[in-house]
């Protein structure tokens, strides 16, 4: 930076050239990193919600009977059972077709025993509550059902499926530790680009103070040429995450898990990836100001 006195008698610092340091590409790096680890916390957390409402009254009913003749004749009585069981919003048992279909990715067609027998795949039955899936439903249930299918099993599918939410929990709260830290990354990589600027500076600011010139003045030079510089990197950042996001979407939804498309990002989602860079900008302005403010009461 240099001095230079304007047209109304007025000095002011000039600073470096947009985009020519390496300040602009290191808030890109920062931005881009940020945005999507936002976005992977975004899209856990809209997975984790969304699997959790749809689950949350699911029971399953399993027979467990090897023998298919007294299996099936279980399962249906099961389902009459089931249907009397107060709280029950809806029951279907699982068509044999599917149940082979879902088996067949792991185990494959026509899979025998040692016997020559065809391995025994349990009768499932879908149960729907009214509510949340309590210990006393579960608990009424199993009244209803044992006496009539001695081999049934009864599992709410909130409690299968709960170590996989800790686990997605635990990843999202990781992408928010990430968010984090980026954050202070960024501050602390502007805190440390301002003090250099000051040191190169020095002699234009004391030249700059001899004229008149405040401390808010000179900082206010400083905010916004760092202004400039996160306004152009954040929007480079935005623009590389943006790619790297719907990259990944398009080859998640590919794999066609439900699991993974009820993590699907929302409009108000794409609205928060949007103020990242602003947010970034902003904080690399208030950085720089309040580092600079720090740094001239420290010099005069």
């Amino acid at each position: 930076m240099r001095g230079r006195l304007t047209a109304g008698g007025r000095v002011e610092l000039i600073p470096q050239g947009r985009m020519a340091g390496p300040m602009p590409w290191v808030i890109a790096i920062m931005v881009a990193m940020t945005a999507i680890a936002l976005a992977a916390g975004l899209t856990l957390g809209n997975a984790v919600s969304n699997a959790r409402a749809e689950i949350e009254g699911g029971v399953t009913v399993q027979i467990l009977e090897p023998r298919a003749d007294v299996r099936a004749a279980q399962a249906a009585r099961a389902v009459a059972a089931i249907g009397t069981v107060p709280g029950v919003a809806g029951l279907q048992q699982v068509p044999q077709a599917q149940l082979d279909a879902l088996i067949e990715p792991w185990l494959g067609t026509g899979i025998t025993d040692a016997a020559g027998s065809a391995i025994p795949v349990p009768a499932l039955i879908d149960v729907r509550l009214k509510g949340p899936a309590t210990a006393a439903q579960l608990a009424a249930l199993t009244r209803a059902v044992i006496p009539v299918a001695p081999s049934a099993r009864i599992d709410a599918q909130s409690n299968w499926l709960k170590p996989v939410f800790d686990a997605m929990v635990s990843l999202q709260l990781l992408a928010i530790a990430i968010v984090a830290l980026l954050a202070g990354a960024l501050a602390a990589a502007v805190l440390l680009a301002a003090r250099s600027a000051l040191g190169a500076n020095r002699d234009t600011i004391e030249i700059v103070h001899l004229l008149g010139g405040t401390d808010a003045q000179v900082a206010r030079v400083f905010q916004r040429s760092i202004g400039y510089d996160a306004t152009g990197g954040g929007t480079v950042g935005l623009a590389l995450a943006l790619v790297v996001i719907l990259a990944l979407g398009r080859r998640f939804a590919g794999l066609g898990a439900g699991l993974i498309d009820s993590g699907a990002l929302v409009w108000s989602d794409w609205l928060l990836l949007a103020l990242v860079p602003i947010l970034a900008t902003l904080l690399a302005m208030l950085t720089a100001r309040l580092t600079v403010l720090h740094a001239l009461r420290k010099m005069l």
